[in-house]
């Protein structure tokens, strides 16, 4: 069976964990802590970058920092996981979807400023499959109507609009490292923190609502619960396993380009003949090769699709239900202007084996087997 998705693995991901133990530091805000953090800072030339525990704890910290109240509401596109909703509805807020661009599958920019209220206070733009949103046009929005931009950048490690990375665009971004993702600790995320302003509240939010990492920096002289917070800081044990990836990023970032480059230009004839859609990279756009997905004619067909190559040993997978027609999405949230794409699109699109170090002959097997399904 050629699998969908494989974790990333480079090989010294145990001898940094062997090392953690070592140093007896296993918890949060170790060694490998402070360089996956200080490499993200670094290299994404971002204000502040802290590791936590999940990106859906990233998403909820930003969701914290906004300091939302009840009632208030955040404009973010439909298709997207449950964790970019979570985070709004437990700090309190009303979701408004609004639909999304048929080319990226990302949030329609102009679908945004009609879905405007007096309560509204936060954009949440999510980059999906690493290709980013329209951001001048989200920001330029923001100003005007003095909103907090969140970017769920969890799948766009490594990628950039306009030669900023994504994540560090909005007033907060987030990553996740989860083991789909282009790096991995298992479990992990990361928030970025844009504005200076906010670092010493993560700081407190992170640590269980603490000032424990100003007193480890010899600001004060104990350290005590001064805030709410919770306990989102990860283990330096992941953080090693995720720091040996870091480490390789290039080489990671493109390999999966080459492969997802293979897929393109082995479906071009397709999309030509009209038979799938492919993704679309808008200019100035640089993607991390996060997924490879292609839309259907119509949903028959990509369920046929999908038993078909599962019938050949190939693992290809439908992704997002649009979450304002899910349970939780009727009850918090409401859909505002016409879905003209949101669920006719989710019910095309499918997703192709990719994954760091994939065999060229399983590239090929899945590229033979998916011309063979459609005839060509």
């Amino acid at each position: 069976m050629i699998k969908f998705n494989v974790p990333p693995f480079v090989g010294k991901e145990f001898d940094y964990m062997r090392e953690a133990v070592a140093n007896h530091k296993i918890c949060g805000d170790g060694i490998f802590t402070k360089k996956c953090d200080e490499w993200m800072e670094k290299r994404f030339n971002a204000n502040r970058v802290m590791l936590t525990t999940s990106g859906s704890s990233a998403l909820d910290m930003a969701a914290l920092l906004c300091d939302l109240k009840t009632g208030d509401e955040v404009i973010l596109p439909s298709f997207t996981f449950s964790s970019t909703a979570n985070a709004f509805v437990l700090a309190g807020a009303k979701l408004v979807f609004v639909d999304i661009r048929p080319d990226t599958m990302n949030i329609d920019e102009k679908k945004i400023e009609t879905a405007i209220t007096e309560k509204t206070r936060v954009i949440c733009p999510v980059h999906y499959a690493g290709v980013a949103c329209e951001m001048d046009t989200i920001m330029d929005i923001a100003k005007k109507y003095n909103l907090l931009v969140v970017e769920d950048a969890a799948q766009g490690v490594m990628s950039t609009y306009k030669g900023r990375a994504l994540g560090t665009i909005g007033d907060f971004g987030c990553f996740s490292f989860h083991e789909t993702k282009n790096y991995s600790m298992g479990e992990g995320g990361a928030i970025v923190l844009n504005n200076p302003l906010y670092i010493k509240k993560a700081e407190i939010l992170r640590e269980k609502g603490t000032n424990r990492s100003q007193f480890f920096r010899g600001q004060v002289a104990k350290y005590n619960w001064v805030d709410y917070g919770d306990s989102y800081l990860q283990s330096d044990l992941n953080a090693a396993y995720l720091w040996a990836q870091l480490e390789k990023a290039d080489e990671i970032n493109n390999n999966r380009l080459a492969t997802w480059n293979t897929y393109y230009n082995a479906f071009k004839y397709l999309q030509e003949r009209r038979i799938v859609e492919l993704p679309t990279i808008p200019e100035g756009c640089k993607h991390n090769g996060h997924m490879f997905w292609l839309k259907c004619k119509d949903f028959e067909t990509r369920q046929a699709y999908i038993e078909f190559m599962k019938e050949n040993d190939i693992l290809c997978v439908f992704h997002y239900v649009p979450l304002h027609s899910s349970p939780a999405g009727l009850k918090f949230g409401c859909f505002v202007g016409e879905d003209e794409h949101t669920t006719p699109d989710s019910d095309r699109l499918v997703r192709l084996p990719l994954y760091y170090n994939i065999l060229p002959e399983d590239v090929q097997r899945v590229i033979d087997k998916t011309l063979d399904f459609f005839g060509v």
